[in-house]
């Protein structure tokens, strides 16, 4: 998939859709899941404060609202059907008490209004299925309610028989009722991007040339322009603090919960909430280019990839639909011309058989989870492009990260103080250090310079060239110098210490006070501080732990050490990554790579599983199947757990929908019968619905731990 300049529009795969397009709705086939709907426009969402993803909203909540006018409808009448049923009058001893003439014909026009409505949709999605070509639940419900109401009529007007209205109108109540509890079940858990669209506001205040401010709609603000964000108020575009300091909540982008200090020259995401200070916002990326939109864009893929699992529902249903179709069938063969029965018992009992095999919970088993995962993944920072890549990471056995950037902040900071005189402390050291280095822009300046809280007033300050700086603190002539500097002047270290952090290969600078050399400081790209735990972490969950990098041997050894991995592979240049991942691969082992998206694209292609760690606002990585938002590597143990987590969720659904039917259809179809056991067909609707809410309900239950 190609984000920001070139988005590829695709068909977004929504959720469950029960009819036809024929009805004014989108169509969903419920063997397969395949569905459809219009295109997202990333321009519209963005520069409306998301009214396209509202339209779609407002569309599934009319869908809602229709199978809930329908059941109404439905039950109401349900009510007098059942009074004027001759089976249910018999049953409540209320036999001729409330005969009249045209009684039947009154509970025929009944029963039809709550065919021909409350079936509406069974009856399309029939039709939607058979010109696909594609049996699926929709066709085993058309077949059970026709063939009761069809049989009703004839009974009706005079063939001899059992009339099977009230069950009719009882199914077609269940099956409404569970269609709408499984819709908003559908609808409640895969959100995701209706509530990222929603971050976005309606205007933003831009500055004008005269320094005036005009509210002005977000498809009006350009790369370049200048707005002001006020307390409490949404960020309207992607871009760069030039004016203010202030607080940001990104939770719903990023999923950090903390509040993320901002000042001048710090990004700032589109639809992120500002906090306590108001801030001047230089606009860098708007529409389709900007942050919210690139997730957008990601979910939609995630949504839309194959999953594996997927398709051994897909296939158990439509052999389901075969099964029941056979198996109704068989039952009416059976009782029929077997056990001699009426045919109204037989097709009693077929009807039952029909119902009790819908595949419905099968159906939902699989797209229910992945919708789950989906929202829980986009509303944590954890991006799935790839849900196949997504569950082949359950299986993972080894994953290499990284080491810049990934498992290091990619930014020199200070690892030891060592001190040469006793009359010097390390805090001492450091700041003196640190003032003669806030006047210097080096990398390694900088970061001594962070390194003391409170650095002294720096005079007479000098650069020597290639070799460090010098100045005068407190009075006293200060010099941060290379390990060049004292070889040009002949002076002499002596101390294992500072030899043995420069073996470690730690950069190492010295400092002198009036002449003379008061201690060293050792620098070194920063571990970060999260990389511990998550290697922890994985090797607990029995992955090895593996590390690439361009550094020399030594920084790879004390990086491996200090982060704790199992094992590294230094000085590979970027065009050799990949190949040391297949050398990997050619182990036998389920590899990972994780990295930047940078140099590591190469590797991440090559990899089971790639995974883009630390893309921050520029989530456009094309080599990897995950990108995580954030860099912190803990964020790789969330995602092996939730996919761990998912593929649970899918096994128990898929168990529990295959096990309901196989237990379900020969007690359906009358094997009990000598006991006393009888299914009806509205029994049997009331057990599929139950298995299709558990179904939802256990999806419902998935959980990332992080």
């Amino acid at each position: 998939m190609e984000i920001g300049g070139n988005v590829k529009e695709q068909e977004m795969t929504r959720k469950a859709h029960l009819h036809s397009e024929e009805t004014g709705y989108d169509h969903m086939e419920h063997g397969s899941h395949k569905m459809v709907n219009n295109p997202m426009d990333h321009n519209h969402v963005s520069g409306h404060g998301g009214e396209g993803h509202k339209g779609h909203g407002d569309h599934h909540k009319q869908m809602v609202e229709d199978y809930k006018k329908r059941f109404w409808f439905s039950i109401i009448l349900t009510a007098p059907i059942l009074i004027l049923s001759p089976l249910i009058q018999g049953l409540l001893g209320i036999s001729g008490t409330i005969d009249f003439y045209g009684d039947l014909y009154v509970l025929f026009i009944l029963a039809t209004a709550v065919y021909l409505y409350g079936g509406y949709p069974f009856l399309k999605g029939f039709y939607a299925e058979m010109t696909a070509k594609k049996p699926g639940m929709m066709t085993l419900i058309a077949i059970a309610i026709s063939t009761a109401y069809i049989y009703s009529v004839v009974v009706v007007f005079g063939v001899e028989g059992k009339i099977f209205f009230w069950e009719l109108a009882t199914l077609i109540d269940i099956m409404l009722l569970g269609h709408w509890i499984e819709m908003k079940s559908v609808m409640g858990a895969s959100r995701a991007l209706e509530e990222l669209a929603r971050l976005m506001p309606s205007e933003a205040h831009k500055l004008m040339p005269d320094g005036s401010l005009m509210d002005v709609p977000l498809e009006q603000l350009h790369p370049g322009d200048l707005v002001l964000v006020k307390p409490g108020e949404k960020t309207p575009a992607d871009g760069i603090v030039v004016k203010g300091e202030t607080s940001v909540n990104e939770s719903m982008l990023t999923g950090e919960s903390k509040p993320v200090f901002k000042k001048k020259g710090d990004t700032m995401i589109g639809g992120s909430i500002n906090g306590e200070g108001a801030v001047t916002v230089k606009i860098e990326k708007t529409g389709k280019d900007s942050f919210l939109s690139q997730v957008i864009e990601l979910v939609k893929e995630a949504q839309e990839s194959k999953s594996r699992t997927q398709d051994i529902a897909n296939r158990a249903a439509v052999w389901l639909t075969i099964i029941a179709l056979s198996g109704g069938a068989i039952t009416f063969f059976v009782w029929t011309v077997l056990m001699s029965k009426d045919i109204a018992f037989a097709l009693e009992r077929t009807v039952t058989v029909m119902v009790i095999t819908c595949p419905h919970a099968l159906g939902l088993a699989v797209p229910l989870v992945v919708a789950v995962s989906t929202a829980i993944s986009a509303k944590n920072g954890l991006l799935i492009r790839d849900r196949a890549a997504f569950e082949r990471a359950r299986n993972l056995q080894a994953i290499v990260f990284d080491k810049t950037g990934t498992l290091t902040k990619g930014e020199f900071g200070v690892t030891d103080t060592i001190t040469l005189s006793g009359d010097m402390k390390q805090e001492e050291l450091l700041k003196y250090a640190a003032s003669v280095e806030t006047h210097s822009e080096h990398p390694i300046a900088r970061a001594i310079a962070k390194s003391s809280e409170r650095p002294s007033e720096v005079k007479e300050f000098r650069a020597i060239p290639g070799k460090g700086a010098e100045g005068k603190v407190d009075g006293k002539h200060v010099m941060v110098v290379s390990p060049g500097f004292l070889r040009e002047k002949k002076i002499e270290v002596g101390d294992d210490r500072i030899n043995q952090i420069a073996a470690e290969g730690t950069t190492v600078v010295y400092v002198l006070i009036d002449g003379k050399l008061k201690g060293a400081i050792g620098l070194a790209d920063i571990i970060r501080p999260e990389s511990r735990e998550a290697v922890r972490r994985l090797k607990e969950m029995g992955i090895k732990c593996m590390m690439l990098t361009g550094d020399n041997e030594q920084v790879a050894a004390w990086v491996a050490r200090e982060v704790g991995l199992d094992k590294y592979y230094a000085e590979v240049l970027p065009h050799e990554k990949s190949r040391k991942i297949k050398e990997i691969q050619s182990e036998g082992l389920v590899v990972a790579m994780t990295g930047d998206g940078v140099n590591d694209a190469p590797a991440l292609a090559q990899a089971d599983i790639g995974i883009a760690i630390g893309a921050g606002t520029d989530v456009a990585v094309e080599s990897a199947d995950i990108v995580l938002v954030r860099s912190d590597p803990r964020d790789v143990v969330a995602i092996v757990g939730l996919a761990r987590a998912t593929y649970k969720k899918m096994v128990q659904n898929l168990l529990w929908a295959t096990g309901y039917n196989a237990f379900a259809i020969p007690l359906a179809a009358g094997v009990l019968y000598s006991k006393g056991i009888l299914l009806s067909p509205a029994a049997g609707a009331v057990l599929m619905s139950m298995s299709t809410v558990i179904v939802a309900i256990n999806a419902k239950f998935l959980k990332i731990n992080r």
